[in-house]
């Protein structure tokens, strides 16, 4: 017999919950959301700027991590220079002529700056272009902030701060941890940056 949908829904909210509780089980993980917090923060008091990518949903969750930046989160205050590398002219071009592992790294290249901070975004941690961003952040003097999944894949090896969804069998289940750790990062960044907001 097939589950009925409110069987089903509950099913996915119970699971959900059920990753999120062994998230904040491990008291690591809350120390490097404050530590990866702090770094950006520390960035964009020394004018450096913020940049993201990811791909698939955490393309839309970088880009969601650069707008309440650069806009607006909960309460009014300067923009922040934030960027996420999702211009599709940018995308189409560089995996056109280069590849699309190529896609992230050649933005970082080009805009990348000593001091900034790159917040990379992979659910397996092995999202080839996600890694090259990696790489030639570090290179270029970049910090670099990953979230991820799974082991923590090729990705974790190139992070000053990683952050790590517990293991679980969908992606869905690690973007949750994901964009709950976003919108720490954003507030946290708020009330370092405006603590009188």
């Amino acid at each position: 017999m097939y589950p009925t949908t409110n069987d089903l829904v509950r099913a996915q909210l119970n699971e959900a919950r059920n990753v999120l509780e062994a998230f904040l089980l491990n008291p690591e993980n809350i120390a490097a959301i404050e530590r990866a917090i702090h770094l950006m923060a520390n960035a964009l008091r020394q004018g450096n700027k913020l940049m993201s990518c990811g791909n698939g949903g955490s393309m839309c969750d970088a880009m969601h991590f650069a707008e309440e930046l650069s806009g607006r989160f909960r309460n009014d205050r300067k923009a922040l220079a934030a960027l996420s590398i999702s211009d599709p002219s940018h995308l189409s071009c560089v995996a056109n002529d280069y590849g699309y592992q190529s896609v992230f790294s050649r933005y970082v290249e080009a805009l990348g700056k000593p001091g900034d901070v790159l917040l990379a975004i992979s659910t397996s941690g092995n999202s080839a272009n996600v890694i090259e961003a990696a790489k030639v952040a570090r290179q270029n003097g970049l910090l670099v902030v990953a979230l991820t999944g799974k082991d923590g894949g090729a990705l974790s090896t190139l992070a000053d701060v990683e952050i790590r969804a517990p293991q679980s069998s969908y992606a869905d289940r690690v973007q949750e941890i994901h964009i709950k750790v976003i919108h720490c990062f954003i507030l946290g960044i708020e009330q370092l940056m405006f603590p009188q907001s």
